[in-house]
């Protein structure tokens, strides 16, 4: 379930997960599931399996034995399910005056110094909460450079080393396993973006983001002029504007929810995933990339069309009166494109940190809650508004 925490698993369930069709094994206090690795693992999966239900730390350092690598650990990593109260943990808990500061394994700074004390502080906040929808802990996972290679090796869905449009669309991904890869993100550092055609159409497919005030600010600013020479009073077109202003915020939220994250109903088919993809699915697939985080003018105009019609619909009675609306709507859009790109990329003052804590949140936490860019406001009133990820919240998950 997105946003939930990996749990704490009883010892003695974690002991009996041994046999070739469910083996776990743990490493401190963490738990992994190597099921899937049984085959692949060099030294065969008898070995593992010898260790089923166990605590490898003591062999995987054993060199004599059999030597690991910094990429073994990776590759554990990457089937980590949770957490396991042993003796250590236990005993601090026993020690410590409230319980619950140390359990679930999330512990609160009071939990860890208990930790701390019985040697396993540093095992357990060396591992974080890993939110189940995204793979990752916190917000600085998001910058964390991502091996191009270990990562195809490992999940069989996108090379970042080629091109990744007709990879999506040749790919012959189920809507399941593109829905789950494509919301856990990664960082690509070879460069400004990772290759999207290959080809001469790769710049269209880029923007920096002072593209957009630049374009767009000027007609804005045409169409107020017109709507102020067409209204009677300043009052009005103010008024219009300040209605197109508001409104905005709605269809941004509408937008974000609705359209790029119509995951649920998106069509089981290289067509809607590659759509997807296109439209959104890349952002959170790379929310780092600085040139893929406005939108591209020739997409906003074949999004901002209908919106067009619409204001001169709803507003039939006055054509100036719809152009002030339109107007601050699109001043709107500037507003939620530049506020995207500084959230990701820049230091802000004191209430914009606040929202780009909630921001990175949707992509490293929860995906499926907090669409609101430049607030909050409409996930509260739809009640998609999302909380601390604390270890209280994933408890009562």
């Amino acid at each position: 379930m997105p946003g939930i925490s990996l749990p704490t698993l009883p010892t003695q369930d974690v002991e009996k997960h041994n046999t070739e069709k469910s083996c776990y094994v743990t490493v401190g206090a963490n738990v992994y599931d190597i099921t899937p690795f049984l085959e692949d693992h060099p030294g065969g999966g008898d070995l593992i399996l010898s260790y089923g239900g166990k605590d490898v730390s003591e062999i995987m350092r054993d060199e004599l034995s059999h030597s690991h690598s910094e990429s073994a650990y990776d590759i554990l990593n990457e089937h980590l399910i949770g957490f396991v109260a042993n003796d250590k943990v236990m005993k601090a808990v026993v020690e410590h005056d409230k319980p619950e500061d140390v359990l679930p394994l999330l512990p609160n700074e009071e939990g860890l110094e208990a930790l701390k004390a019985n040697g396993v502080a540093d095992e357990v906040s060396k591992n974080r909460p890993i939110f189940a929808a995204t793979g990752l802990s916190g917000v600085e996972d998001l910058t964390k450079e991502t091996d191009l290679s270990a990562d195809y090796k490992t999940h069989r869905f996108l090379d970042l080393n080629k091109p990744l449009l007709m990879q999506v669309w040749n790919g012959g991904f189920t809507k399941d396993f593109y829905l789950d890869q494509v919301h856990r993100p990664r960082y690509y550092t070879k460069g400004d973006s990772a290759p999207l055609f290959g080809n001469f159409l790769e710049p269209l497919s880029k923007t920096a983001w002072y593209v957009i005030p630049i374009v767009w600010l000027p007609p804005v600013a045409y169409g107020t002029y017109l709507a102020y020479y067409g209204l009677p009073s300043v009052f009005q077109t103010a008024a219009y504007w300040m209605i197109g202003l508001f409104l905005w915020t709605l269809v941004e939220y509408g937008l974000h929810r609705g359209l790029f994250h119509v995951d649920k109903y998106l069509p089981d088919n290289r067509v809607g995933i590659t759509g997807h993809f296109l439209l959104h699915g890349i952002h959170h697939y790379l929310p780092m990339d600085k040139y893929r985080l406005v939108m591209p003018p020739t997409l906003f105009i074949a999004l901002a069309t209908p919106f067009y019609k619409l204001a001169h619909t709803v507003f039939f009675y006055d054509w100036y009166a719809a152009t002030a609306v339109f107007c601050g709507g699109i001043f709107g859009y500037i507003c939620y494109d530049l506020t995207h790109y500084f959230l990701h990329h820049k230091n802000l003052p004191s209430y914009y940190r606040q929202l780009k804590k909630y921001h990175l949140q949707h992509h490293y936490a929860n995906f499926e809650l907090g669409f609101g860019v430049t607030s909050r406001f409409w996930d509260t009133v739809f009640g998609t508004e999302l909380g601390e990820p604390t270890a209280k919240a994933a408890k009562a998950a």
